[in-house]
């Protein structure tokens, strides 16, 4: 099923500077994978080598962070929302 996935500003550039993409998937990890495969430049930034959520990126489905959830086997369904952030840090 199609999901909507946001994208913050510094993300957008590789996804042709759009605000919002879709991406088909049933689980947080289907629809990353396909996020990656459609706008590869996303590829480095969410993901890791091995296909693993990046330790810096923080993936929300309908406010909820699917690292308590379960991880990349989050299940979506239609409406939900899916937000993508990478994480801040500093010293």
């Amino acid at each position: 099923m199609p999901v909507e996935v946001r994208l913050p500003t510094l993300l957008r550039p590789a996804a042709g500077g759009t605000t919002t993409v879709t991406a088909e998937g049933s689980t947080i990890g289907e629809v990353l994978r396909n996020l990656v495969g459609a706008h590869p430049g996303l590829a480095g930034q969410v993901l890791t080598e091995k296909g693993a959520l990046h330790r810096f990126v923080n993936v929300y489905v309908n406010d909820d962070d699917v690292r308590y959830l379960e991880q990349l086997e989050t299940p979506v369904t239609d409406g939900d929302e899916i937000s993508i952030l990478p994480a801040v840090a500093g010293g």
